[in-house]
């Protein structure tokens, strides 16, 4: 699977830090499954910010900033997916980083 969309908007990074920003909607077999610990986790192996929460439609759903190598490359681990989980889709929203975010965490 490739990302959804791989594009940024005009004027979709921070100019002077080069940051990025993606919102992220995973599907598939993904809640119950241990798929926010594992994003976090992958967030932290690679270094992005932001946060992960179970959405009421059955989908995880993420913000992610940090550089566009290393949103890609956290990207690439949502599609994998915990041991457990069947990843369908990965819709991918590039967006200007709001830096409001010196961490990576799951909100309820």
């Amino acid at each position: 699977m490739g990302l959804t969309q791989d594009t940024f908007p005009p004027g979709g990074a921070s100019a002077s830090t080069g940051h990025k920003a993606a919102h992220i909607t995973i599907s598939g077999f993904v809640q119950g499954v241990g798929f926010r610990y594992f994003a976090r986790a992958s967030a932290l192996r690679t270094g992005v910010v932001g946060w992960v929460r179970n959405a009421s439609d059955g989908t995880v759903e993420a913000y992610a900033e940090g550089t566009e190598d290393r949103l890609k490359q956290f990207i690439q681990a949502l599609h994998r997916g915990p041991t457990y989980s069947q990843v369908s889709d990965v819709a991918v929203t590039w967006q200007a980083p709001s830096g409001n975010f010196r961490s990576f965490h799951i909100r309820d």
